[in-house]
């Protein structure tokens, strides 16, 4: 669809809307109109084709605000005239003067309406390059179990994409200059009508750039864009989880135009540890305890990462497996607490044992029935 057309079509008309409409019947008067004119409930009629052709180009530019106010701007300032022929900018002025920024360089109104005409009807003037925001780049780095607890700072040697060092970005030779896209007219966007539905899809021509170079830098083809590599120290933050991906904030490809850098994301790899674990944010240690530690109770020494071993205090008749939990001795949260030391006790059974171990474990063994301890379970697992 040609800019043309805004000053040309009255889009509203087509539609059957006033300018006042909403978007909403807008989008209630299309609907019916598409479905009287579409192509598959007029086979062969070829007006409705065209008409059905005009209901989609108008929605398209009135069911988006921004189009739409640059579509009202442009009908407002010119009466909707069509324009005439043999005038420079076909209206009898020059469009360069009449749409060129204001002394100062102050941007407005003028520069808006002059992109989006300035060149149509002869005398193109170059649409400004737009900023266009760096690629994202992601990277993998791998800690230790101590130094994901901790945090760390860690070299990180990236390769991305940066304007060209030979042509600066333009992507054409040295000593020419590109020129806009006539596809496109420098948006960098084109239209296409699906099925009644209209979408916005970078232009094949440029490929989205909005320029269209003749002489193409040898360097990088005429894309203005060539790999860079650099190192960056990133800091990786205390209690850092196995497989977490970290975003860096503007620490990506660089932008071009002068528009922002990408961002980095890194995703965290932690090695295992040989005694401790991690549930969240808490640590895990499983700690050995002997049967009559375990029946009698006592106090136990508990492993810490980075500090001194913690006593326990575990009661008599403690089974195997029970959990002890140690406040604050566990991984760095992000508010900068600690999570907690979560203690598993194992009772140990010794491979060997004494004759006088084994006498007393005799006398223990005849002071307790056996079935008796699992007669509940035989019961229930007779009734299930």
């Amino acid at each position: 669809m040609s800019t043309k057309d805004f000053i040309e079509k009255d889009y509203y008309k087509v539609l059957g809307v006033p300018k006042t409409a909403t978007q909403d019947e807008i989008k209630k008067s299309y609907r019916k109109l598409a479905r009287q004119y579409h192509p598959d409930a007029n086979r062969g009629d070829a007006d409705s084709e065209e008409k059905f052709k005009e209901i989609s180009e108008a929605y398209d530019v009135l069911s988006d605000e921004k189009r739409r106010k640059e579509y009202d701007d442009a009908r407002s300032l010119f009466g909707g005239a069509r324009p005439r022929s043999g005038a420079q900018g076909g209206f009898g002025v020059n469009l360069g003067d009449l749409f060129g920024n204001p002394p100062g360089g102050t941007t407005g109104t003028g520069e808006r309406i002059g992109d989006l005409f300035g060149g149509l009807f002869g005398g193109r003037r170059q649409a400004p390059r737009r900023p266009r925001r760096g690629s994202d780049v992601e990277t993998e780095v791998t800690l230790t179990f101590s130094e994901a607890l901790d945090g760390k700072t860690v070299p990180l040697r990236l390769t991305s994409e940066a304007a060209c060092p030979t042509c600066r970005g333009s992507g054409a030779k040295d000593g020419t200059v590109p020129r806009v896209c006539p596809r496109c007219e420098g948006t960098g966007q084109e239209s296409r009508n699906a099925g009644g539905f209209a979408f916005s899809e970078p232009c094949r021509e440029c490929h989205g750039r909005g320029l269209v170079v003749d002489d193409p830098c040898p360097t990088c083809h005429g894309s203005g864009r060539a790999q860079s590599t650099r190192t960056i120290q990133a800091r990786i933050p205390a209690g850092v989880a196995d497989g977490q991906r970290i975003r860096l904030k503007a620490k990506g490809a660089p932008g071009e135009n002068g528009g922002p850098s990408g961002d980095l994301y890194v995703v965290v790899h932690v090695t295992g540890h040989k005694v401790f674990g991690r549930s969240g944010d808490n640590l895990t240690v499983t700690v050995p305890v002997t049967f009559p530690e375990a029946t009698l109770g006592a106090e136990i020494k508990a492993p810490v990462l980075g500090g001194q071993p913690v006593t326990l205090r575990i009661p008599a008749g403690t089974p195997n497996g029970r959990t002890f939990r140690v406040r604050g001795k566990g991984a760095t949260r992000r508010d900068g607490t600690k999570g907690d030391l979560l203690v598993t006790v194992e009772v140990h059974v010794p491979e060997h044992i004494d004759d006088t171990t084994r006498e007393a474990l005799e006398k223990i063994r005849a002071s307790n029935n056996g079935d008796d301890l699992r007669s509940e379970l035989l019961h229930l697992a007779r009734e299930g």
